[in-house]
């Protein structure tokens, strides 16, 4: 059964930096596009960031672009978030994700994401 665990939520303050890490059980995830959304309390989750099987793309939310950054490491399965110059509005819960789709392109559409992590709270005090 396919898992993915997020972890390094925690609480910061504000123009502080974290470092989320997404852990996906199966081999298979040197093939699969990944992708981090957050969803914010009393909100819809919304699209983070996006990176391709191969690395070679990626993609960002505007209100993120600058500050976070999606990498992978296909040796080790998995794929990481690091958020700097964090916000307020950064606050939410944080969920990696898996589009199933072999040597697909990276996309910020929730549909096309297959397998989700439980997610891990990130908190930015003010």
């Amino acid at each position: 059964q396919v898992q993915l665990v997020e972890s390094g939520g925690g609480l910061v303050q504000v123009g502080g930096s974290l470092r989320l890490s997404c852990v996906f059980s199966e081999r298979t995830f040197r093939r699969y596009s990944m992708g981090w959304f957050r969803q914010a309390p009393g909100k819809e989750r919304e699209f983070v960031a996006t990176i391709n099987w191969s690395g070679g793309s990626t993609y960002y939310a505007d209100s993120v672009k600058g500050r976070f950054t999606i990498s992978r490491d296909n040796a080790e399965n998995t794929v990481a978030l690091q958020m700097n110059s964090l916000k307020p509005e950064d606050t939410a819960v944080y969920y990696c994700a898996a589009d199933a789709t072999p040597l697909g392109i990276a996309t910020m559409f929730e549909h096309d994401y297959d397998y989700w992590g439980q997610g891990t709270q990130v908190t930015v005090s003010s």
